[in-house]
């Protein structure tokens, strides 16, 4: 058995959703490729897919083997391109998406640095404050700040963003700064929409994560302007990091409850598989690793892990 050959062939059917499906994008016959399944399957010695008349799904060890094996096929596929990429030149057209905010901070800027280096490259920038399905919108690249939940993406971490209070000295000389969470039920608050689904706002203590009920004075679903507002002394605000840098910088907003903050989350660059071997998404992805901080750096805020 050619186990290369089964891996990729048992990656096409997972994404196929059938095997006729894997049979027709590889070109091979039907039997070909349930042999090939059921090869591999036996020398592993556990069953991949649970396969009925109706349907087909993964198994636990299926859906461990099915990540572990699209790692190995793209460090293979990576490796090829590494002989020939170096000579290829980046041109043609790339679609990115990436959050509102952060792509007007961050990212917009990168890309015009990217364009002016790559002259053959042209880009379609969408800045959407949602989740994209990359293949079926037909996004070449995009800029995430969440943990990575899809093993059909490659990931590349670029940074991290945390989920901040902040409050405008005025307001902290008038009301005193909190100690804990819970006092925020019983202070002026800005429920900016964005940053958490419901006037709930989720803290860590002691290894456990625990909800703080507010009562907002102001609620908006555009970051800018309730960090506006929050600088001006209407409330304390809860914000990703990023969108407050700036105002942070200009001591027009303290962060506080530093303590009680959740995990950080990961800003990531992500793109189909299907797509490694592009050299034009190769060169954006390598600006962007080094581009994305050093744009957090001149706007003089904290780190991207702060």
């Amino acid at each position: 058995m050619n186990k290369f050959s089964a891996m990729e062939t048992f990656v096409r059917i997972v994404d196929e959703g059938s095997l006729t499906g894997a049979a027709e994008a590889l070109g091979k016959s039907l039997p070909t490729v349930v042999r090939s399944l059921a090869t591999l399957e036996e020398a592993l010695g556990a069953r991949l897919l649970q396969r009925t008349t109706r349907r087909m799904s993964l198994t636990e060890e299926g859906r461990i083997y099915l990540d572990r094996c699209r790692r190995i096929l793209a460090d293979v596929a990576e490796a090829e391109e590494a002989l020939t990429s170096q000579r290829a030149e980046a041109q043609g057209e790339l679609r990115v998406t990436s959050p509102v905010r952060f792509g007007e901070l961050h990212v917009a800027p990168a890309v015009v640095g990217f364009l002016q280096a790559h002259p053959k490259v042209r880009v379609e920038l969408l800045l959407l404050d949602r989740i994209v399905n990359l293949v079926e919108e037909g996004i070449d690249v995009a800029i995430r700040i969440a943990s990575p939940a899809d093993s059909t993406l490659v990931t590349t971490r670029v940074g991290e963003v945390r989920q901040v209070v902040c409050a405008s000295p005025e307001l902290l000389e008038r009301s005193g700064e909190p100690r804990h969470p819970a006092e925020l039920s019983r202070l002026p608050t800005i429920y900016f929409q964005g940053a958490t689904p419901a006037p709930l706002w989720s803290f860590a203590e002691a290894g456990r994560t625990f909800g703080v009920p507010i009562a907002p004075s102001l609620t908006c679903n555009q970051a800018a302007a309730s960090a506006e507002a929050c600088s001006e002394g209407l409330g304390f605000g809860r914000f990703l990091s990023y969108q407050v840098e700036s105002l942070i910088a200009q001591g027009r907003l303290k962060r506080v409850l530093r303590d009680f903050e959740l995990p950080p989350i990961p800003v990531q660059v992500v793109f189909p598989h299907a797509r490694l071997m592009s050299p034009r998404i190769r060169a954006f992805v390598d600006w962007m690793k080094d581009a994305l901080p050093r744009s957090r750096a001149r706007r003089q805020a904290p780190p991207l892990r702060p």
